[in-house]
């Protein structure tokens, strides 16, 4: 038998070297939103928790081809704006479903260095709904609520929003190889949406007495919520600005990247060294 071990080991070297190039991801962190209601380009305030699940597969020494679903939670409050009573009084929660696929690039074999920077870009698949409390503590999902009058006969413009959307992440990191199988790294990953409605503000207040004839008055309370904090509210006139559309909402993720190789065996400290479960030596690539 052993006189045919070098023949198996020809044979299953293409099997050895595919999976030895699969790796398993988990991503741990907290994600934040960019709009209306949170200006700032980058911040920890307000973040939320994001957790992904992926697989990645390496191309060659320097691009990996990645694919990842993610779940998190985004938020934005007029009141975190520190120093600034906003009378709109405006917020938001949504949980966001993710599924992406892209491309990585790193710098360094990382092999060879035990780390890398690396960048990447990718096509994500969304899925959100803004929602909000009333008084008593009630949830209240704000799409169907056409709070800008989205939907009504009075704007045909306006359209209701879709809760799937397409973005475009983007962004970098840094990684470290533990072991030859296990790798960790902090990543900041930037999506690029093609919508301004992530929190459920965007363009201008519709007719107040257009919006409750059709859409009822809880449509026209989560327009403009200055009554809680004033007792008062002087809603703004049809056409006033409510939000900024010419600037989409953003949402980005700060986490750790944590990569465990499959299909590895055990032993070997170096590239390419050590041998599998077969005796074959381990594949270069």
């Amino acid at each position: 038998m052993k006189k045919y071990l070098p023949l198996i080991c020809i044979a299953l070297m293409p099997y050895l070297a595919h999976s030895q190039r699969l790796h398993a991801d988990l991503q741990l962190g907290v994600a934040n939103y960019q709009g209306d209601l949170q200006t700032k380009g980058y911040t920890f305030k307000g973040a939320k928790p994001a957790v992904g699940l992926g697989l990645s597969y390496d191309i060659n020494d320097h691009v990996v081809l990645r694919g990842m679903a993610s779940f998190m939670s985004l938020r934005g409050d007029d009141k975190d704006k520190e120093g600034v009573i906003n009378p709109r009084n405006l917020n938001f929660k949504s949980r966001i479903w993710e599924a992406q696929l892209g491309l990585e690039y790193n710098i360094f074999d990382i092999q060879e260095k035990s780390f890398t920077p690396y960048l990447f870009a990718s096509v994500a698949a969304f899925h959100f709904n803004p929602y909000s409390y009333d008084t008593s503590g009630n949830k209240v999902f704000l799409r169907t609520l056409g709070t800008e009058g989205q939907g009504l006969a009075a704007y045909p413009e306006k359209k209701l929003y879709k809760n799937n959307q397409l973005a475009i992440p983007f962004g970098g990191g840094i990684k470290f190889a533990f072991t030859e199988n296990l790798q960790v790294g902090i990543e900041v990953g930037l999506r690029k949406l093609f919508t301004d409605y992530l929190d459920d503000v965007s363009g201008t207040y519709a007719d107040s007495t257009l919006l409750l004839a059709g859409r009822g008055p809880q449509a026209v309370a989560f327009a403009y919520r200055e009554s809680e904090i004033h007792g008062a509210s002087s809603y703004p006139a049809a056409g006033a600005v409510r939000g900024n559309p010419d600037k989409k909402d953003w949402y980005y993720v700060t986490g750790l990247r944590i990569s465990y190789r499959l299909g590895a065996g055990g032993g070997g400290g170096g590239r390419g060294g050590g041998k599998n479960k077969l005796g074959c030596p381990k594949p270069v690539y």
